[in-house]
């Protein structure tokens, strides 16, 4: 509430003071300033657009089953695996560990809402807006340089679609920083006054540490995109080759964000993961402070490690190995916390429930795909497996793995909190069997194809990678499957 909307105000009225059963529905389709609501409209969007994501991921493997594209055409299967990545990073993860932060921080921090409500709703209603956006190049030809966008290859296919991919992720970058200015704002200066700096959940913690990465990173990216858009649109060359530009700039500008992305998808699910698992282990956290500190770590390692995506990209010796470094050392805050949840559920009285199970699914899943991120940061072994599915399988450890298994972790957690109702607990664990042996039998082949030097982003390969091509499409089938117990 603003100083200048007293509690009987209509916008004070509008949500924030009524309970769970007293809202109709309308509330979550109008521009609600509760940031209950808020947290409940992020989170069925981001479902929304994760159930469309799931679905593009799923053609992506009908056509890898076989060698020859015969399914769609290869044109089509670049628009939406470029679409895939883009609606499951921006449109799915990101918002919904928002949602987390909108529903949760008022609570835990004691505030009646965010420091901005109004704003927080503007941030909202920019997600559906630049998903649409996102989605509605389809029509004039949606974009087909992967999520990524690298030039020359952005500013030759697509233009229009290509356009319409930036202008979507300008909004949805966007709407990030005005989260991140109200979370930031909310635990930093309106918790109740008895609780001090190390009395906040670890959520809390997380979500902060998030959003700072959030304000300085992400402009990095606009800027970068705005560059491209020029580009296509007013024929300077920043980033085109043929007119002297340099693509790798672009590159380094796109991982300065990019990288930092992979913390802003995880970091709000390892504080997610904090508050999960001592509840159904029955055991106060293991390492408060050292796990709380970690998140900062985190935060500002990622910062400069993004060239360890261009190791192949003529990145001097040195520096190679600068990032290098850097890549390793990040492994070990994330190991802290990884050894802070072992000692946590170590000699508890563990439950397992759906919201446990997803919180164990993670920690095995989120290790796999942390120890490979290990691997691929050693310069050789990196050059022999870039830009092959190695390098898929470790992304979708850490982020399917990782993140949205914190993500249903909390789900189920925080369901009866949210909705005032229980949901049916063998449908839950059924979904976490399901969905964690089709993320292990979908994404474990991938290191082998990888291995064997079966490139990324094709519809047409050798016959000889079919059989564990076939194995992953089995796997992506019993994830989808996992979706109808959801």
């Amino acid at each position: 509430m603003t100083a200048t909307e007293s509690p009987t105000s209509p916008a004070a009225v509008s949500g924030r003071d009524l309970g769970q059963s007293q809202r109709k529905w309308q509330d979550y389709f109008s521009f609600n300033t509760d940031h209950k609501v808020i947290g409940i409209q992020y989170l069925v969007t981001s479902f929304f657009f994760f159930f469309i994501g799931g679905a593009l991921a799923n053609v992506i493997r009908t056509e890898l089953a076989t060698p020859d594209p015969d399914f769609i055409q290869p044109e089509l299967y670049n628009q939406i695996f470029t679409l895939h990545g883009t609606v499951m990073i921006f449109l799915w993860i990101i918002p919904a560990g928002a949602a987390f932060g909108n529903y949760l921080i008022p609570l835990m921090v004691g505030a009646e809402d965010m420091a901005f409500p109004r704003l927080n709703a503007v941030a909202f209603w920019m997600i559906p807006v630049g998903g649409t956006l996102l989605l509605s190049s389809f029509l004039v030809g949606a974009p087909q340089a992967g999520w990524t966008s690298y030039p020359p290859l952005s500013l030759t296919a697509s233009q229009t679609g290509q356009m319409f991919w930036i202008l979507s992720v300008l909004i949805l970058g966007t709407s990030s920083i005005l989260g991140s200015i109200n979370f930031i704002t909310t635990i930093l200066k309106m918790r109740i006054p008895e609780m001090g700096i190390h009395d906040m959940p670890l959520f809390c913690w997380s979500m902060l540490a998030a959003s700072v990465l959030i304000l300085l990173a992400t402009p990095v990216l606009a800027a970068g995109l705005i560059l491209l858009s020029f580009d296509l649109l007013l024929g300077t060359n920043f980033f085109n080759p043929a007119g002297g530009g340099d693509p790798i700039i672009y590159q380094h500008i796109f991982w300065f964000y990019s990288h930092p992305a992979v913390y802003i998808m995880i970091l709000p699910f390892f504080g997610v993961i904090s508050e999960v698992l001592p509840v159904h282990s029955r055991k106060p956290i293991f390492g408060y402070r050292a796990i709380a500190y970690s998140s900062f770590a985190i935060s500002f390692l990622g910062l400069i490690v993004w060239a360890h995506h261009m190791f192949t990209s003529g990145t001097p010796g040195w520096l190679r190995m600068f990032f290098m470094a850097t890549t390793m050392i990040i492994a070990v805050p994330t190991g802290v916390k990884v050894f802070s949840w072992c000692a946590t559920i170590w000699g508890g009285k563990i439950e397992l429930n759906s919201s446990m199970l997803f919180g164990l699914g993670f920690i095995s899943s989120f290790l796999i795909g942390g120890l490979t991120g290990v691997m691929v940061a050693a310069v050789p072994f990196d050059i022999h497996v870039h830009d092959t599915y190695f390098v898929v399988a470790h992304l979708h450890y850490v982020l399917f793995g990782g993140s949205v298994l914190g993500l249903f972790a909390g789900f189920y957690h925080w369901f009866p909190k949210i909705t005032g109702r229980m949901f049916n607990e063998p449908l839950g664990r059924l979904h976490f069997a399901l969905t964690f042996i089709g993320l292990n039998l979908a994404f474990m082949p991938m290191h082998e194809l990888g291995m064997m030097g079966m490139n990324r982003r094709i519809a047409l390969y050798d016959p000889q990678f079919q059989p564990l091509n076939v194995l992953s499409t089995i796997g992506s089938y019993i994830m989808a499957v996992s979706m109808v117990p959801l």
